[in-house]
């Protein structure tokens, strides 16, 4: 397939506002050995691109410094962790039979080969990403999904916060009849959780706002608590019985107020802090109720093998808010921020 030499890219040379999404053309990236090259058909938004711009991450030994996923951000950085598109060329190593076919990219950068290895990096923020008409990847991170009805920005919807949701439910060990609470409900990541808990049989109970209830309720919750209200309150009028499993996005005060609402042996799974990265709880609720606090990082390559399952019978169905040309990457990074939307944010190239 004909490949140009430059490509359009929007990337990041500093922390800061959405200023400073500078678009650029530069060469198109070359191919190392086991590599392929993928024309991107559309890159959805994350919280990821926000706070790898804003430098929120923090490190270890500073929890205030300016940093990246995982640490110093080497720019220029082409922003975009989540992409579907189609597979132009491919470097040594790598079968010829690759070219032409749809795939999504897997955008986590492993700490081992193994089927169950941690994330420790990003497309997007520890190596170049999606924000660009032209993204390489280890051939044995793209995922094929010629036959997936789900459009490409539904499938550019996927990586990220599916693949975050679907690790949440597989380390919190959600079960068949067991009751979840989601936070964030209405976000990427939480509309994720509602369709995956509930396809896993779950009780779902949600936390969001009045003007995106029939959202949340459409992807599948049970019950929706308002969280204008006494979130606490309200969950213990809807389960009595307590929480199972709690999917958390938000953390913050969320945490100590709800972690007095898990049943023996129930899991608190936490995988963003949407609320505040600064909590205090009573650890008394933990270890007298057997009770486990669990930080859940994205996914594994065995998560998303199921997650690609899924898009392929399209047993799951993202939810697009809205799409923006690449050149609008600023509007676009400020619309996520708003909140106003439910569901994911693409870009087109």
């Amino acid at each position: 397939m004909s490949v140009a030499d430059s490509m359009r890219v929007v990337r990041i040379t500093r922390h800061g506002g959405p200023e400073v999404l500078e678009p650029a053309e530069v060469a198109v990236p070359a191919l190392q050995a086991g590599e392929v090259l993928v024309q991107v058909g559309a890159v959805a938004l994350n919280n990821t691109d926000l706070w790898t711009r804003e430098g929120a991450y923090g490190r270890p030994d500073d929890p205030k410094a300016l940093s990246g996923w995982r640490g110093p951000v080497d720019f220029p950085r082409i922003q975009g962790a989540d992409v579907a598109g189609r597979v132009v060329a491919v470097g040594a190593g790598v079968q010829g039979s690759l070219v032409g076919r749809r795939v999504v990219v897997d955008p986590a950068i492993y700490d081992s080969e193994g089927p169950h290895a941690n994330p420790v990096g990003l497309m997007g923020s520890e190596r170049d990403g999606g924000y660009a008409e032209y993204v390489t990847a280890p051939a044995k991170r793209v995922h094929g999904v010629t036959d997936s009805p789900l459009t490409d920005d539904q499938l550019a919807a996927l990586p990220t916060a599916y693949g975050t949701a679907l690790g949440m439910i597989e380390r919190g060990r959600l079960r068949q009849g067991e009751t979840a609470l989601v936070s964030g409900a209405s976000g990427g990541v939480g509309l994720a959780l509602v369709q995956i808990a509930r396809a896993r049989g779950a009780r779902v109970i949600v936390i969001s706002s009045g003007p995106k209830i029939d959202a949340v309720r459409e992807a599948g919750a049970h019950e929706v608590v308002d969280r204008a209200g006494d979130i606490a309150e309200q969950i213990r009028a809807i389960a009595p019985e307590g929480i199972d499993v709690a999917l958390d996005v938000v953390a913050g005060e969320l945490v100590s107020e709800g972690l007095p609402l898990l049943r023996e042996g129930g899991r608190w799974v936490i995988a963003g802090a949407l609320g505040g990265y600064g909590v205090t709880f009573d650890v008394r609720r933990l270890y007298l109720h057997n009770a486990q606090v669990i930080g859940s990082a994205m996914h594994t390559p065995t998560h998303f093998d199921l997650l690609m399952d899924l898009a392929r019978r399209a047993e799951v169905q993202p939810v697009v808010a809205a799409a923006f040309p690449l050149d609008q990457a600023a509007q676009a990074q400020e619309e996520l921020s708003r909140r106003g939307h439910v569901g994911k944010i693409v870009m087109h190239p």
